[in-house]
């Protein structure tokens, strides 16, 4: 369903990987996994630890903690740090990208990545930022898995005037891990993910934090008897807080947006609730039934 054809070289010849997260090591074990993306990939990470555990994995063909180092002759660099840290990697690195080297991203939150990243990007270098919505609540170097992608969509968004070639690079490697894509604009990216992931996080961590400030008893009790529902909250809950913290901040309008909305609804159906309105509850359940079936539908579940 997303074959993709191969091309008769490689995408890149030496693809950087700055940040081996979950995404990052996902992607480096995909293109392992599948070929046709790198002949060799490098491997950056501040983090001591995290560098050696993909040195031990063999996520890559080198490693390095220094990211002007990394970037040094490179024709791809993909950022999958936290998001937080992007305007300082793309400082750190942009004297260093090669002429016609491609640059791309992973991030959640798009018109931040670009505020941060565009200014230093040389004319010379082509930037494709993305964002694959992919994931679990796990992170680190062993979190990577090969088929993290497959089925999933990776979400491009250019900036006007980027170089076709440029982008067909970067939709290209993600169909190779499996992904379908699409393009759209940053503003109109970031209030879609606000609804369809970043509010689902908050609203995960909140009612997580809810049932840990319950006192004795009964909080263990929550604890002890967790039915699925939030035992789903709490998987989300999981994931990694540098990286959500990062999320949230760089983009609080949209998901202030979706959450003042989100407010009213819920507000509309605790008066149903306290009213007895039986058919309003009713019917808010079953268009919530009817999105659940829609993503079965479009295997999205």
């Amino acid at each position: 369903m997303f074959m993709v054809e191969r091309m008769v070289e490689p995408i890149f010849k030496r693809l950087v990987i700055i940040g081996i997260g979950l995404i990052g090591s996902s992607i480096t074990r995909g293109a392992r996994a599948y070929g046709g993306i790198a002949d060799k990939i490098v491997i950056c990470d501040t983090s001591p630890a995290a560098l050696a555990r993909a040195e031990e994995l063999g996520l890559g063909d080198e490693y390095t903690s220094d990211p002007a180092k990394a970037v040094a002759g490179a024709d791809g660099v993909i950022l999958c740090a936290p998001v937080g840290t992007y305007a300082a990697l793309a400082q750190a690195i942009a004297p260093h990208l090669a002429p016609g080297c491609v640059l791309s991203d992973v991030g959640s939150t798009k018109q931040s990545v670009m505020q941060d990243i565009t200014p230093f990007v040389p004319a010379n270098v082509a930037f494709v930022p993305a964002h694959p919505i992919a994931g679990t609540e796990f992170s680190g170097p062993d979190a990577g898995l090969a088929d993290l992608f497959r089925g999933r969509w990776s979400l491009l968004t250019p900036p006007a005037g980027t170089a076709e070639a440029a982008i067909v690079k970067i939709e290209t490697m993600w169909k190779i891990l499996g992904a379908q894509t699409a393009r759209m604009d940053a503003a109109h990216h970031d209030r879609v993910i606000a609804i369809v992931s970043h509010l689902p996080h908050l609203i995960a961590f909140t009612i997580c934090g809810t049932a840990d400030d319950l006192a004795g008893e009964t909080r263990g009790e929550v604890l002890q008897f967790a039915a699925s529902g939030f035992r789903d909250f709490t998987r989300i809950a999981a994931s990694d807080p540098v990286m959500w913290r990062d999320i949230f901040l760089n983009n609080k309008d949209a998901l202030l947006e979706m959450f003042a909305r989100f407010s009213e609804d819920a507000q509309a159906m605790a008066r149903a609730v306290r009213k007895g309105d039986a058919d309003y509850i009713e019917d808010k359940i079953n268009r919530s039934r009817k999105i659940r079936k829609s993503l079965i539908d479009i295997k999205q579940a």
